[in-house]
């Protein structure tokens, strides 16, 4: 067994001890990591330049050069010389580390030296992003710009923009009223699924094998169906609408079946207790539902909700398959008329402008309610 050992009259120290900890004494400096850092600077500023002259080159090859484009090429090139300000902070940070030792201010050095990891790990942080953009920069001129003139050829998108705009409008359209329809109709669904009692259970399981089927059914089919199936019917009125009114009423049975089970799920999350007194008060079930349950469970599913929804506004775009003129399917045709798919890429911009504020929305409010969470 290993004894304390008294050294110079002072207290004993256990050499278990001193072993354990012995990593927490002296900081390292942190050159290497630094010195990395200045390369790996050096070598994305490199490739960005090399990357932004290709792109020089590609556009005055087959668009022509501009003024214009020279500037925002140099302000790109400028720009990633930024890359050097945290490798630089490492390599100061790191020489301050040495510095300290040197005088033996532990604390000083200490502090430092994070600082120095903490720099060049910026560098390495954000270089990557920027190696990110330069790939898909490179994919874009791949085979003598062939990529960005199939996909980005900005002419026919500026000519076809607000062509396209106007079929958006239909997608916006249907999505609104699909939104409203989904909302109510999943409720329905998921309180059918939770009546209590034996005599409800005729009902329980048509709701359960309606949000089987629905949520089974990929959109697009359920799309078809109703909007190919119902004017082949021949039934009065049903048979004489638009295919947007076809489009809401598929995407709202499909919808309503996932959110159906959303709201179900937000239901049963009320601790039983608040149906039990609600209940010892008088209330009925429906009364229980309407003032205490529902309103607990729908704020506690709204992000999820909200999920779904931003799927319902991107699913509006398979109404092209029962030939209702949106977006997708004006984007078709001036596709097909220009040998060229900028268009649809002009239809992706737009869905993409409308589900990210949604999406970053939707982070807020799971944000706050575990804010929320952990304060409880």
């Amino acid at each position: 067994m290993e004894q304390d050992v008294s050294v110079g009259g002072q207290l004993p120290v256990d050499r278990k001890s001193s072993r354990k900890f012995a990593g927490t004494g002296r900081p390292s400096a942190r050159v290497g990591a630094a010195l990395s850092a200045l390369l790996f600077a050096a070598a994305v500023t490199v490739a960005t330049w090399w990357t932004l002259r290709a792109v020089r080159q590609a556009f005055q090859a087959n668009l022509g050069g501009s003024s214009a484009l020279d500037i925002i090429l140099l302000l790109v090139a400028a720009l990633g010389l930024a890359l050097f300000v945290p490798a630089v902070r490492s390599l100061l940070a790191s020489n301050k580390t040495k510095k300290h030792l040197a005088e033996n201010s532990l604390i000083e050095a200490r502090i430092a030296s994070v600082s120095a990891k903490d720099q060049a790990n910026h560098t390495f942080g954000y270089g990557f992003v920027v190696i990110v953009a330069l790939l898909f920069a490179n994919f874009i001129l791949a085979n003598d710009l062939a990529v960005g003139m199939t996909f980005f050829y900005f002419p026919l998108m500026f000519e076809s923009f607000w062509l396209i705009l106007k079929a958006f409008w239909v997608n916006v359209y249907i999505f609104v009223i699909a939104e409203v329809l989904v909302l109510v109709w999943g409720l329905v669904v998921a309180i059918a699924r939770l009546l209590p009692g034996d005599a409800a259970k005729p009902i329980r399981t048509i709701a359960t094998v309606y949000t089987d089927v629905f949520r089974g059914m990929p959109a697009i089919i359920s799309i078809y169906l109703v909007g190919f199936g119902i004017p082949l019917t021949g039934i009065p009125i049903l048979k004489d609408f638009s295919p947007e009114f076809y489009a809401i009423l598929a995407l709202t049975l499909t919808y309503g079946a996932y959110v159906a089970e959303v709201y179900r799920s937000g239901i049963e999350s009320i601790h039983w207790s608040q149906v039990a007194g609600s209940r010892s008060l008088g209330f009925s079930h429906f009364q229980t539902l309407r003032y205490v349950v529902v309103p607990q469970a729908v704020r506690r599913i709204i992000p999820p909700l909200l999920n779904d929804f931003i799927g319902l506004q991107k699913d509006t775009a398979l109404v092209n398959v029962i030939g209702s003129l949106d977006s997708f399917n004006q984007a078709k045709i001036v596709a097909s008329n220009n040998f060229n798919l900028s268009a649809v890429t002009t239809v992706a911009f737009l869905f993409i402008l409308i589900t990210i504020p949604q999406a970053r929305f939707v982070d807020k409010l799971i944000e706050r309610d575990h804010r929320r969470t952990r304060a409880g």
